[in-house]
């Protein structure tokens, strides 16, 4: 069994309290417990009220103490989220009546009080037990926080986070919530002395199953699976003077960075949001101006440690594609036998062999509206702020322009789309006579294929494993892309295998 992790804070006012409890929201998510004890009146509600407010992005939302209904319900941009107070619960057989025995799966369990049932609370959560602390002030309080079983890991992360804001001067800096991704990384905005900066918590990511030939998933397809590889891609666009965050503090090996924020001005507008032309125009010239020069296989990450980015083969793009197999054909109802699927692999393998013997350039792989930042005060390419990377491989040129031009999130019109795959290539052409627009055009419509073939994956097992339904909106809209990449000649084979065994998303 893990050995509880715990330490103590002091907090001087609710101010302190709210930051604590931000920092703590950082690192929890759907399926953790948290309980709250201490005696009348040392801060339990405020607590949970911070954390509810915060987790809501609105701190004006109601957050009553549930002394009287014993429990509370509160849906959350990112889960759901049960306050519970058993200061008139007698013993721990009441709990079933309130519907906390056994505790709903997939939320976030808030329990204030929870020595009244102290045999039922779960083995693996989170304690914080709060006490006065009259000589530092009547506002004054300490927290011990404890965590048990898995939440022990956590409590030691909230323990390094808050000495690593210490250590930059921002453990007194106004937190924000920030949404987060589709990965284990989430994000705080901090405002300090009339500065703004964007703190990122980055842990490293946990190894899946060893299912793709004796590798995770991540690790077969060159997933970052820390922090380093986003200092040292973030380094490389700087140093070509594209515009991506300075970073103002970091911790390595934990994870931390404090960075530069580029606010908040988007490259969509409208309900529902479109494509802003001019801003997809700089974007398009961005890449336009980063693949016009061989870029370094490796970059240098310290003085003395070199960072190799990784190849994007095609092995690694085959286990992508294969997410559409195992994750998005049974959703479907459908099962082709297994001889379609070694010719489904056969004629990839294929395909990817033309774009993989093309010269290799780096690919950021999430080139698109949500991590772009619009930066009207600057020039050139350096309006677009590039704010995701650390997943970046080498590979061809044409990823980062589906990427782009085919956002999985929003709507881009076709017309749209053509015009600025002409403005790519006639940008490429007018610094590199040899550059071949119609063998571009091809590398196009292979990596819009494999990239939304991918994500029709993605977003099933995001769905089902993760239990992120909302990314199955996007369905119908990665089906088009789909359909228009594969009206390529180049794709005739393939097109004929998706017609017989893929079905369109159900809407």
């Amino acid at each position: 069994m893990t050995n509880p992790c715990s330490f103590v804070v002091a907090l001087a006012n609710e101010t302190a309290t709210a930051n604590l409890i931000a920092d703590l929201a950082l690192l929890v998510g759907a399926g953790d417990v948290i309980t709250l004890s201490g005696d009348l009146g040392a801060g339990k509600t405020s607590a949970a009220r911070a954390l509810i407010r915060y987790l809501a992005d609105d701190p004006t939302i109601e957050v009553p103490s549930p002394t009287f209904t014993l429990a509370q319900s509160y849906d959350l941009p990112a889960f759901s989220l049960i306050h519970a107070d058993l200061y008139r619960i007698n013993d721990a057989s009441e709990l079933e009546e309130i519907g906390l025995s056994p505790l709903p799966e997939g939320v976030v369990a808030l329990i204030e009080w929870p020595e009244r049932a102290s045999d039922a609370m779960p083995a693996d959560r989170i304690d914080i037990a709060l006490s006065h602390r009259p000589a530092l002030g009547s506002t004054a309080r300490a927290a011990e926080i404890t965590g048990h079983g898995k939440a022990a890991a956590q409590v030691a992360r909230l323990d390094g986070l808050r000495q690593f804001l210490t250590g930059a001067g921002f453990i007194d800096a106004k937190r924000q919530r920030m949404p987060g991704d589709a990965s284990t990384r989430s994000y705080a905005r901090l405002y300090q002395d009339d500065q703004a900066v964007i703190l990122m918590n980055s842990p490293r990511r946990p190894d899946g199953p060893a299912i793709y030939d004796g590798k995770s998933y991540s690790a077969a397809v060159h997933l970052a699976e820390d922090v380093k590889p986003f200092v040292a891609i973030d380094k490389g666009l700087r140093e070509r003077g594209l515009s991506a965050p300075a970073i103002h503090h970091a911790d390595l090996d934990a994870g931390f960075l404090i960075t530069e924020d580029f606010g908040r001005e988007s490259f969509v507008e409208g309900e529902p949001p479109g494509p802003v032309t001019e801003r997809y125009e700089a974007a398009t010239d961005t890449l336009a101006a980063l693949h016009r020069e061989p870029l370094p296989g490796a970059l240098l990450l310290a003085p003395a440690l070199a960072y190799p980015i990784p190849d994007f083969d095609i092995e690694a793009m085959l286990v992508e594609i294969g997410l559409m197999i195992e994750w998005y054909l049974p959703d479907c109802g459908a099962s082709p036998p297994d001889h379609a699927r070694d010719e489904f692999v056969r004629q990839w393998r294929e395909l990817l062999g033309k774009t993989d013997a093309l010269p290799k350039t780096w690919v950021l792989r999430d080139f698109h509206s949500p991590n772009l930042i619009w930066l009207a005060e600057r020039s050139g390419v350096q309006k677009v702020g590039i704010i995701d990377f650390q997943d970046a491989v080498l590979g061809p040129a044409a990823y980062d322009l589906v990427s782009l031009l085919q956002d999985a999130r929003i709507d881009v019109p076709e017309q749209l789309e053509l015009a600025l795959l002409t403005r790519y290539i006639k940008a490429r052409h007018a610094s590199d006579n040899a550059f071949d627009p119609a063998g571009f055009a091809e590398s196009y419509a292979i990596m819009s294929a494999q990239r939304n073939t991918r994500l029709l994956g993605t977003f099933a097992r995001l769905n089902r494993r993760d239990g992120k339904p909302q990314y199955l909106r996007h369905q119908p809209r990665i089906w088009t892309y789909l359909t228009r990449s594969l009206a390529h000649p180049v794709m005739a084979r393939l097109r004929g295998w998706y017609e017989a065994h893929v079905p369109p998303p159900q809407s």
